[in-house]
Formats: structure tokens, C-alpha cells, sequence
């Protein structure tokens, strides 16, 4: 929350809640052909017209739209809009009550129904001014009854971060700016480390006043979906207060560059010993941190917990023996492993875990009897916390495994059917395995502001010993699925690899492993099998860990 000037910009209107400043100065630049003067609208139909706008009529409307929006004529420019009332308002708060001046708009060449245009100006607050400048787009749509070309109006038109339930403000921030450092008071910055950018402005909501900074004055986008605001300017900085965080910021480093190799990559490195997370990066178009809060299918990096359920069901031993066939059926439904291999005469447990074969871990299922729809849950949720409510300092997903029935029974048993995890409940299952015990993952100290943690009951002293083993021997054994991104790693290692085929595209790669006392995991969308791209770019963040 933050205190200021008011635009509650709700179904596409700005509501006026403070008054504000005349319009200053405003005119239009315009690179492309026409004068942008007539601002003259006609309610007349076009009936000749039919079908999308022409290139000219696009031009043209853009234009004339923005050059009345320049000028301040905001009921002239809601003319050239299809949806007069919404627009007529936006634009006139928009020039009187945001205390937005000297606004210069330059439109662009049209690419289709598109026309991009530019935005300078300045905003002043109480003596102090700052430039404001971004980048716009409006799309010319035939208005359904009329005919005529107009701007398809949306609040995005104002500015393109705006949503519909968002609202634009300026004034004191209740919240004080933060300097966020690492666990070693290395100051961490979005600049710095871009995958930062959804992370810190929800430490700051949360934590700023916690930390003891004093607000500034600022021009921004209050969500109104529950994101982070979106500071647009800064017209007077605050004294922000010190927020130690648990990231590393030579593991952040690592994470930062590892992504930047796989497209729509995450990854998030934890400390198995307490629970701190070291790292988080994301590679996405949209930049969403879906490293905590995505919810997809996590492939075989979840035969991590199937394994534990089967050992503490006396159903499977790492050193016992395993039938690894090239198929195996459940309800009628065909389970097959990659390429469809096999393990001659079977082999151990632990060595259809390092060859990742799915039908070892179906064909035991059969032993659970009536408890087969629930017991991966119950396993995932008493040993490993999934589903369980984390405090982890900012938003995060945190896992779903689900009763499942018929043939969606055993694809969650090798990561697929209905369970949805993402990387950072991933690395908190590697991270549970090494240590033997659930410690919930969190960015900030719980002392901060004394939240408590999930708590989960520990791993049977045999089940965690089996588990390492089985991992130690996938990045180690000349079979191991990870044993070739490992390989420049030494001491104390395991891992496990993973692939989700999602909606019949090409599979997700996944993976996961620890270093010493550093976990991670890592998801790569239709990268591929998981030692194609996950596999490396985990080995690249657990290394960067020392």
C-alpha cells in the first residue's frame, strides 16, 4: 500500500479520487504522412466499408486520436474510440490528475491493425519533477455499428502495464524503498540480477517498513491482481532500510547466466542443511517467476518421493531386485520407458533409479492394494511438505499431488498424471533427501517477522540413506541418466533426471541433484529429455556454489 494521488482504474475508468494540475503543455509528433490536425469526428456510418480498417484509415484514426489526446481534448479523442465514456475519462484524469505535463506523443508506422507510439513527458509532485517516457501500442478495430475506424480502447491504451483492476497513483509510498543484500551484504539489484525483478518489489511491500526506510515520492501502478506495484518514477528516493535476504549472490550470478541459455528455463538452488534459498532465475517472455509459483508436470525428478513411499512400504529396496521391463500396463493403459529399454534379468532398484525406468516404478504399485490413489500424497506431504502451506517470504505454489484413480495413478508415480510441481518444491525434495528431513524454504529469516515454518515429519533414518545412494549413483555410475552433467563436480553428488510430454509437445526437460550442502532444480519448457538442458544448467548453479 501506498498513499497519494488516486485513479482507480476499474473496468477500464478511472475513478478521480484527488484533484490535480492543468494540462501543460501537450502536442503530437507524428512519422508517418498526414497533418494529425483534424480532430473533426463524424457519427455518420461508413457503409461502404466493410471488413478490417484499411492502412490509411488506421493511419489516419491513430492520428487524429493521438493528436486530440495530446492536446487535452479527451472527449475529442474518445470520439475516435469504441468506448466513448471509459476513454473520455481515462484521458481526461490521465492530463489533470496525475500531474503529467509537457506530454509529447510520436506514433509510429503501422504494422497491420497496430500503430506503436512514444510518450515523454514529465510529472511533478510538491516542487519536485521527473521525466516520464514509454513505449505504447493502440490497435484500429470497424466499430460494429457505425462502421468506422476507431481505436479498440483498453486501459493499456494509457499506459501498457495498466490492467483492468489496476490503478494508477502518485504520491508518498507507505512502503520504503529496500536495499536488499545476500547473505554476505552484497547488495542485490534487478539491474544486476534481472530474475530479482518479481522478487524484490513483493520483499519490499512485505518487508519495507519492517527494515526502517523512509518513503519517497513516486508515480505508480497499483495491481490489482495481487503483484507487486510497478514504480514508474521516482520523484523523491527514501531512505531505504537494510533487508538481508538468504540468496548468495555468486549462486544468483550462476543461476542469471544458466537460464540465459534455454529458452522459458528455471531454476532455484536451496540449502539443504536449513532450508535458505541461494538462488532464483528465470528465462521467460513474460517474465513470471515461475520458479516459485509455477504448477506443471515434474517428469521423473519425482521417483524421488514415489522411491521413498515404496521403501517405507517395504515394497522395493535400493539393493533388492527390480523388474525393469521395456513396458508395463495399469488400467488398460501402456507405460513405456524411453526407447523402450530394458534391464536384462531385471537388476537392482537403485539401478532402475539411475536409468530413470518407468516401469520399475509402476509395477510395485500392485503392492499398496486400496491405498494406491493416495499414498504418493500422503508420502509428499508428511515427508517431503508438499502441499503444505510455506512461508517462504514472497508468493510461491507449494506443490500438488492429488488423489488420482485408474491409469492417472501410475503416470504420478513417474511425475505426470495430476502432480504439479515446480522448480523450487523440486529442489526441495533434493534438498529433503540429502538432509533426511523437510526444512521449508525461505528468502527472508522467519525471525523477521516471526511466521512459522511448514513442518514435516523426517525420513526413516533407511528410506533417507537409500535415497542419497540411489542419487549419488544416477551422477556417478557409467548408466547414470546424470552422471555426464555431473561430471565436473567432485565430492559428495547425486542427482536425478526427468522429462514431462505435456499436451503432445515436445517433452519438458527436468532435473535435479546436490552438491555438498547446495540443491537444485531446474526446468527447461520442451527442452528435451532431462539431461539435454536441465541437467547442465543445474550442474552450471550447483557448481557456481563452491
Amino acid at each position: 500500500m501506498r498513499n497519494g494521488a488516486k485513479h482507480a482504474l476499474i473496468g477500464g475508468v478511472f475513478a478521480v479520487m484527488v484533484g490535480g494540475a492543468g494540462y501543460g503543455a501537450w502536442n503530437l509528433v507524428s512519422d508517418t504522412t498526414g497533418s494529425g490536425t483534424d480532430n473533426t469526428a463524424s457519427d455518420k456510418p461508413a457503409a461502404s466499408r466493410t471488413g478490417p480498417p484499411s492502412g490509411d484509415e488506421v493511419r489516419e484514426t491513430a492520428e487524429k486520436f493521438l493528436a486530440a489526446w495530446a492536446k487535452g481534448e479527451a472527449a475529442e479523442a474518445a470520439d475516435y474510440t469504441n468506448n466513448r465514456p471509459d476513454a473520455n475519462t481515462a484521458i481526461a484524469d490521465y492530463a489533470s490528475e496525475t500531474h503529467i505535463t509537457k506530454v509529447k506523443l510520436t506514433s509510429g508506422e503501422a504494422v497491420g491493425a497496430k500503430v506503436p507510439f512514444s510518450v515523454e513527458a514529465t510529472v511533478s509532485y510538491e516542487g519536485k519533477s521527473k521525466p516520464l517516457a514509454y513505449e505504447g501500442e493502440l490497435t484500429v478495430v470497424r466499430g460494429e455499428t457505425t462502421k468506422r475506424p476507431l481505436v479498440d480502447w483498453a486501459p493499456s491504451v494509457i499506459h501498457p502495464e495498466l490492467g483492468e483492476d489496476d490503478t494508477l497513483r502518485l504520491g508518498e509510498a507507505s512502503s520504503p524503498e529496500i536495499k536488499a543484500v545476500d547473505r554476505d551484504n552484497r547488495e542485490l539489484t534487478a539491474e544486476k540480477y534481472p530474475s530479482l525483478s518479481t522478487v524484490l518489489p513483493q520483499l519490499r511491500e512485505r518487508y519495507g517498513e519492517s527494515a526502517k526506510g523512509t518513503p519517497g515520492v513516486e508515480l505508480w501502478i497499483e495491481r490489482g491482481d495481487g503483484l507487486p506495484d510497478k514504480t514508474l518514477v521516482t520523484l523523491r528516493k527514501g531512505k531505504p532500510g537494510l533487508l538481508r535476504t538468504t540468496l548468495d549472490a555468486d549462486v544468483q550470478a550462476g543461476a542469471e547466466k544458466a537460464v540465459k541459455r534455454y529458452a522459458e528455463s528455471s531454476v532455484v538452488a536451496i540449502k539443504p542443511s536449513t532450508g535458505e534459498i541461494r538462488a532464483v532465475a528465470n528465462n521467460r517472455e513474460d517474465g513470471w517467476n515461475a520458479a516459485f509459483e509455477g504448477e506443471i508436470a515434474p517428469g521423473s525428478t519425482m521417483k524421488i518421493v514415489t522411491a521413498a513411499m515404496l521403501i517405507n512400504n517395504n515394497l522395493v529396496n535400493a539393493n533388492g531386485p527390480a523388474e525393469c521391463t521395456p513396458d508395463a500396463m495399469w488400467f488398460g493403459t501402456k507405460f513405456t520407458n524411453l526407447n523402450g529399454f530394458s534391464i536384462p534379468g531385471g537388476g537392482t532398484f537403485k539401478e532402475s533409479f539411475a536409468r530413470s525406468c518407468n516401469t520399475a516404478f509402476i509395477k510395485p504399485i500392485n503392492g499398496l492394494g486400496d491405498r494406491d490413489e493416495t499414498a504418493l500424497g500422503t508420502t509428499a506431504k508428511q515427508y517431503f511438505g508438499i502441499g503444505l502451506d510455506w512461508n517462504v517470504g514472497v508468493t510461491t505454489r507449494d506443490g500438488k499431488v492429488p488423489r488420482s484413480s485408474g491409469s492417472e495413478t501410475a503416470a504420478s508415480y513417474i511425475g505426470q498424471g495430476k502432480v504439479q510441481l515446480n522448480p523450487l518444491n523440486v529442489a526441495s525434495i533434493s534438498a529433503t533427501a540429502k538432509e533426511g528431513v523437510f526444512k521449508q524454504p525461505i528468502i527472508v529469516p522467519l525471525s523477521l517477522d516471526d511466521r512459522q515454518p511448514a513442518q514435516a515429519t523426517p525420513l526413516p533414518t533407511g528410506t533417507a540413506r537409500q535415497l542419497r545412494d540411489m542419487m549419488r549413483l544416477t551422477a556417478t555410475a557409467p548408466y547414470g541418466t546424470g552422471r555426464t552433467a555431473m561430471a565436473g563436480l567432485g565430492g559428495d553428488k547425486g542427482a536425478k533426471t526427468g522429462s514431462a510430454e505435456v499436451d503432445n509437445a515436445t517433452a519438458d526437460s527436468w532435473f535435479t541433484g546436490f552438491h555438498g550442502d547446495l540443491a537444485a532444480a531446474a526446468v527447461a519448457r520442451a527442452g528435451g529429455h532431462g539431461s539435454d538442458a536441465a541437467a547442465p544448467l543445474v550442474a552450471s548453479v550447483l557448481g557456481a556454489g563452491g
